[in-house]
């Protein structure tokens, strides 16, 4: 807020100097995943959301859904049990399941065109 000279008016008020480092006006700006953590990290740290909201031009709703999903995202990281020897052999096992079953549904396959090219069926022989 300039006059035609450059000064400023007597009493208008000092812009702070993080004032326009926000998101442009033209649109909503997008955020890396490291700078969403960082700023989840100021909120859980105590930092206060209106705080964080008008430092970062970032609104209140969408910290605090990115605050919930961080805290739904960690929470599912924090309920999966650590790996051992008995989740590889699950996983090998039903490697070899998908495996047989395969074989056996080509072999289903290649039956039912065998008997496909059959002009009748065949007969058991009496005795």
């Amino acid at each position: 807020m300039t006059n035609d000279d450059g000064r400023k008016p007597e009493g208008a008020p000092e812009r702070s100097p993080k004032a326009g480092a926000g998101a442009p006006s033209g649109g909503p700006k997008r955020f890396s995943v490291q700078r969403k953590m960082a700023i989840v990290a100021r909120l859980l740290r105590g930092e206060p959301l209106e705080l964080v909201a008008r430092e970062t031009n970032v609104s209140i709703a969408r910290l605090t859904e990115w605050r919930d999903r961080a805290l739904a995202g960690a929470a599912t990281a924090l309920k999966e049990r650590e790996r051992d020897d008995r989740d590889d052999e699950i996983a090998r096992l039903k490697s070899k399941v998908g495996e047989i079953t395969m074989d056996n549904e080509l072999l289903c396959a290649k039956i039912a065109a065998l008997e496909a090219k059959r002009p009748l069926d065949q007969r058991r022989p009496r005795r």
